[in-house]
């Protein structure tokens, strides 16, 4: 790989008024075309091969001119030549897969591809930022590089293909119409029929707490680490503030503590979705609404309004995507206004939504059973689109809940199957040039689309909710129990088949050279036996049967 610099193009163009070709190693006399060269040598000794700068071009018509030096030395300049700062630019338009073949060229490129800004860009990218560094025995922090980061979880990822164990956790009396996955606490809540929220420990799946009937059916449940809400059919919000100093974060009695529990009132019918981020509370409900309430004063800021009672909401940045009908919304939260709108994106009515982390990809499971993805493309600020990419209909019945984590999209449906569909393979990493917008689809033919990777099935009918996170699939339903799918079996399994994958390379390689060791020190002692058997069928020592043949004679 070799570019080409200013000085140069400028060297080009006088090889060219001297009638040369100014390719590397090609250089041809300008003669006529009726006329051929009697002689077009390069003198070739080794001081020529040792410097370009003696090489000398000798042609007959009286052409006898001398190859420029420069010329040779500046069209020769490779990659590795270029200031750093152009080389990061360069690195920074490939994607995860050309960096890391990169890496492997040279050391030079591999301590530039391995310390690249890219990675962290593409770990963000895919998961966000990564949780707090563990701290270690001796209190110091196990700080990784972006790229181990990003080597890491996109191992982690491929275990859901491998070996799982399931944990069944009971506590319900009735069904289970929501399940919320706290990865970063290690929790998982649940609610359904009963009106009870429980908290349940991820790890060995105990149940922790559970609070007090809350008077109806709870649809919704969402948490982060300082806040958990859950929506009734009441058309009320439950509020509990995280207990500075509990190790699971919540007190769900509120028997201690009254001012950690509160409620938000505002819509007039059932609550079917929730969710956080940092600043704003969202609430949909069949009152066809969604609602922004500010976390900090607990009033509602935005009332967003919809043709059709809201299934699902999923909000990013600036924007928060919902569900009403069958058809989908693309909302813009500072000003209240719709973006976008994808109509009948089902046959009936739009249940589920999920979303990407970066909010470029939303996928839709409905009625009709089918699994849609779309992308969401933003022309200069200007105009929001809408792109299907590609479709799946993996079950016989509504697709009820769906979860997303890079590369996974789960269903929950009625037919009582969980499918998960990886789209590593319709994506593409790509930077975007000149400040353009650039799609980060690989436009395949929806027929050419792989149906799910995985299925997992033999449960009983209707499964209300689906999350995913921290190597686990957790799912509740109409029997009223939750599920967890457990693959960090399948990790460790990966990990030691990986290690032992490992040893065997390197013993693979340390008999290889052993061999060409032997066989470079064995070279003349296979010449010498060779030697020694032409010599033993010329008889140099006469043998016993000779000698007594010539004392016969």
């Amino acid at each position: 790989m070799a570019f080409e610099s200013p000085q140069s193009t400028e060297v080009s163009k006088r090889l060219l008024d001297l009638g040369l070709n100014p390719d590397i190693g090609i250089v041809e006399p300008n003669l006529p075309t009726n006329s051929k060269p009697e002689s077009l040598k390069i003198k070739n000794s080794k001081r020529a091969s040792k410097s370009h700068s003696k090489k000398v071009i000798a042609t007959s018509s009286g052409l006898n001119q001398s190859f420029p030096s420069d010329a040779v030395l500046d069209c020769s300049r490779s990659i590795t030549d270029l200031p750093p700062v152009l080389i990061s630019e360069i690195l920074n338009c490939l994607d995860p897969k050309e960096l890391g073949i990169v890496s492997c060229v040279s050391t030079i490129f591999h301590r530039a591809a391995a310390e690249h800004h890219a990675w962290k860009e593409f770990y963000c990218e895919r998961w966000g930022l990564p949780a707090v560094p563990a701290v270690l025995d001796s209190g110091v922090a196990d700080e990784k590089s972006w790229r181990e980061l990003f080597v890491e979880r996109e191992f982690r990822s491929r275990t859901f293909m491998g070996r799982y164990s399931m944990d069944v956790l009971y506590g319900h009396t009735e069904a289970v119409r929501t399940v919320f996955l706290l990865a970063s606490a290690k929790l998982i809540f649940t609610s359904g029929y009963d009106s009870v929220v429980r908290m349940w420990d991820m790890e060995d799946g105990l149940s922790i707490a559970s609070s007090r009937p809350l008077g109806c059916t709870i649809r919704a449940v969402a948490a982060d680490r300082r806040l958990l809400i859950a929506g009734g059919t009441d058309g009320f919000i439950h509020c509990w503030r995280a207990v500075e100093g509990l190790p699971h974060l919540f007190e769900l009695r509120g028997t201690q503590m009254q001012n950690t529990e509160f409620r938000l009132w505002g819509h007039e019918g059932p609550i079917t979705s929730l969710a956080l981020d940092l600043t704003r509370i969202y609430s949909g409900s069949w009152d066809m609404t969604v609602r922004l309430w500010d976390r900090h004063s607990l009033k509602c800021t935005k009332v967003l309004g919809h043709s059709d009672w809201v299934w699902g909401l999923v909000p990013h940045d600036t924007t928060v995507a919902s569900t009403s009908g069958s058809d989908v919304y693309v909302w813009d939260i500072s000003s209240g206004n719709l973006t976008t709108i994808i109509h009948n994106a089902h046959v009936g009515n739009t249940y589920a939504l999920a979303r990407s982390h970066t909010g470029d990809f939303l996928f839709t499971g409905g009625e009709d059973g089918a699994i849609h993805m779309y992308e969401i493309m933003n022309d200069d600020n200007i105009e929001t689109r809408a792109w299907q990419i590609a479709s799946w209909i993996p079950h016989t019945g509504p697709v009820y809940s769906l979860a997303f984590e890079f590369p996974w999209v789960v269903s929950a449906s009625s037919d009582g199957k969980l499918s998960l569909i990886d789209v590593r393979k319709l994506l593409r990493t790509s930077k975007r040039a000149l400040g353009k917008r650039v799609s980060k689809v690989m436009h395949l033919d929806r027929s050419t689309v792989e149906p799910p990777q995985r299925m997992l099935h033999g449960f009983k009918n209707n499964l209300f909710s689906v999350d995913i996170g921290a190597d686990r699939i957790v799912c509740g339903g109409e029997e009223g129990v939750v599920r967890i799918w457990n693959f960090t079996q399948a990790l460790e399994i990966e990990r030691r088949v990986r290690a032992l994958r490992g040893i065997r390379l390197e013993n693979r390689m340390r008999r290889r050279k052993l061999q060409t060791e032997v066989s470079n020190k064995g070279g003349r002692n296979d010449q010498c036996s060779v030697a020694a058997k032409k010599n033993s069928v010329n008889g140099i020592w006469p043998s016993k049967r000779g000698v007594s043949g010539k004392l016969k004679a």
